[in-house]
């Protein structure tokens, strides 16, 4: 893999899921210990690696494009799409802004993994918004949900119900496996 800058070089919130994934996990599985800060821990100034089957600069944009079987990691977080659009400024040094990726996304970090049809990584906030079939994993514990923001500034998963921009219940067919709302499930101790 070659970092990103060598290459440049050359909703609803009463259906938010309000406690962050390992919180609630936490709870819901009788206190089981989920470490629910690790993501809060991801060096967002990490160089950023990639591997895609076409890569086209468009300087004058200031973007990259990468598509066919994109995969992108920065320190242990790692992305996977089938196509994805990195924004860069190139006042005095290079600068990711965004990464925009979509086509079965998939963002994992250690035992956690979250996939939806889209995401944006903002890299200026430290978020990952994902949306269209969300489901968050730890481990055996899932959620799933129309849309996520990963905070990685706090640890903190929120996720909706719904899917941007459809009026409640009018959801388009296959937007969201939850029908509207969160879903999911939780593994409890046999303890």
């Amino acid at each position: 893999m070659t970092t990103l800058i060598d290459a440049m070089k050359a909703g609803r919130p009463l259906r938010s899921l309000v406690i962050g994934f390992a919180a609630s996990a936490a709870l819901a599985a009788g206190a089981q210990h989920l470490g629910a800060q690790a993501i809060a821990a991801h060096n967002s100034k990490a160089p950023v690696n990639y591997a895609a089957d076409r890569i086209e600069l468009q300087d004058k944009q200031n973007r990259v494009v990468l598509s066919g079987n994109v995969d992108i990691a920065q320190a242990d977080l790692t992305m996977q799409a089938a196509r994805t659009t990195v924004a860069y400024t190139d006042v005095g040094s290079l600068q990711i802004q965004r990464i925009d990726a979509s086509g079965g996304v998939v963002v994992t970090r250690g035992n956690e993994r979250a996939s939806g049809d889209v995401a944006v990584y903002d890299f200026n906030a430290k978020i990952i918004t994902m949306a269209g079939n969300v489901s968050l994993r730890r481990g055996t514990d899932t959620l799933n949900g129309g849309r996520i923001v990963i905070d990685l500034n706090s640890g903190i998963s929120n996720i909706d119900g719904h899917v941007s921009g459809a009026k409640s219940g009018t959801a388009p067919a296959g937007s969201s496996r939850s029908g509207g709302r969160v879903s999911g499930s939780f593994t409890v101790s046999k303890n």
